[in-house]
């Protein structure tokens, strides 16, 4: 029998105001109430109520037999709570069906696994913690921002206790190998599920595309697609930013009824619908995937340099990072729940310049260029900065600084580490 994982990426980023040079010291509050209120306001209306009526009605259709996972960072969770929590109630309920998993990210959807171990595995431990406390449920398996993945940032994710990961399917790292397999990370105990880059981007980009070949997709043709994989292959990781459902692809396009009608057509072609954790529980391959360089989902190029290939990145990034020691040693919660925000990877994002040229912007979200999102976001940052220097003024340099708190940290986490084997 073959099944399909679904699963879904939903992050929302606190959108930044217009902060000026002359504000610097002198405003320290970053946010533009009326935009995130609007933005979440508009997601919940056109996207998370009317996909999770959808998706709940698909699984009392089918007495719980289709299945989906969800991946939320905890800015959006935060958001959700001010700004929509029927939309939190709507998620609760699909969870009280049984027929959903929920995974684990980085709280603040961040860059935090490329840049900062330590901050990695405090924001994983906090999501966890959130989603346990609204949901009830503990995350098992990981899917980290925009599916970033390595061999060391598995090996974080198998330390935080995690029995597997999501990951990109790219064709550079897989070679010959199928990503309807799950696979064995090369050196910790980590099973790794390949997203089906194609199927999901068939839904996700394609569907409402009319020049595209196969328009219009339906429910039956998907699952014949499905049910055609190759002998071994059992099982297909479908994912997607929770967006497609109702934003790129609007209602009146036909997504909510495709989806609907794909559980009566898996059953005619004798597919089902698993979760990740039931994928990696029924998995029997033992070959090894290495992936030595970061991959994500982003691109044809499947890399990173959507969120760090140009200088101003790299600037923004490194001058972000260099504080970091600092920052979890303070107590202010107001620098704490800044640090979290400004780590979103939406903000460097912004700050690309794959998708701008001359007067043709794309992807540069509410910034007319990536200049102005880099000039905007460095304003925010040394204002930032000072403020983290104010708590801990230091007359060392940055990096020496983040040593020597490291070493400390280290030797912290190292005394409990003895503590606990000795108890």
């Amino acid at each position: 029998m073959k099944s399909i994982c679904f699963f879904f990426q939903l992050h929302q980023p606190l959108r930044l105001k217009r902060y000026r040079f002359f504000e610097i010291g002198t405003d320290h509050y970053y946010y533009n109430d009326f935009a995130n209120e609007d933005s979440v306001r508009y997601l919940a209306d056109n996207c998370y109520l009317p996909a999770n009526r959808t998706l709940l009605e698909m699984i009392q259709n089918t007495n719980g037999k289709f299945k989906v996972a969800f991946s939320i960072s905890g800015v959006l969770l935060e958001q959700l709570e001010q700004y929509a929590p029927e939309v939190i109630d709507s998620f609760k309920e699909l969870v009280d069906t049984g027929s959903v998993e929920l995974l684990g990210e980085p709280y603040a959807h961040s860059l935090s696994a490329l840049y900062d171990e330590n901050e990695f595995k405090a924001q994983v431990k906090r999501h966890s913690q959130k989603i346990e406390s609204l949901f009830g449920q503990t995350p098992k398996v990981f899917c980290n921002t925009e599916l970033i993945y390595s061999d060391e940032i598995g090996e974080y994710i198998s330390k935080l206790g995690f029995k597997g990961a999501l990951l990109e399917g790219a064709r550079h790292i897989l070679g010959w190998k199928s990503a309807n397999y799950t696979y064995k990370h090369p050196y910790v105990d980590l099973t790794l599920l390949p997203r089906n880059t194609e199927m999901s981007d068939n839904i996700a980009f394609r569907f409402s595309n009319w020049g595209w070949d196969q328009y219009p997709l339906t429910a039956d043709k998907y699952i014949n697609w499905v049910a055609d994989m190759k002998d071994g292959e059992d099982f297909m990781v479908v994912g997607m930013n929770y967006g497609a459902l109702g934003i790129n692809n609007h209602a009146d396009s036909g997504i909510f009824e495709f989806f609907k009608a794909l559980p009566y057509q898996a059953m005619i072609k004798n597919v089902n619908f698993m979760t990740p954790s039931e994928a990696i529980a029924k998995s029997k391959n033992d070959d090894v995937l290495t992936t030595g360089e970061p991959i994500s989902w982003a691109d044809e190029e499947k890399d990173l340099s959507a969120w760090n290939g140009n200088d101003l990145q790299g600037e923004a990034l490194q001058k972000l990072y260099a504080v970091s020691e600092r920052v979890r040693l303070c107590t202010d919660r107001a620098i704490k729940y800044d640090w979290l925000n400004l780590q979103a990877c939406d903000n460097f994002y912004y700050m690309s310049t794959k998708h701008f040229a001359g007067n043709t912007i794309a992807h540069t979200g509410p910034y007319e260029s990536p200049y102005e999102a880099f000039m905007n976001y460095m304003n925010i940052l040394s204002d930032f900065l000072q403020r983290v220097d104010e708590q801990y003024p230091t007359t060392i340099d940055n990096e020496e600084l983040n040593s020597l708190l490291k070493t400390i940290n280290n030797q912290e986490s190292q005394i409990v580490e003895l503590e606990e084997e000795i108890a």
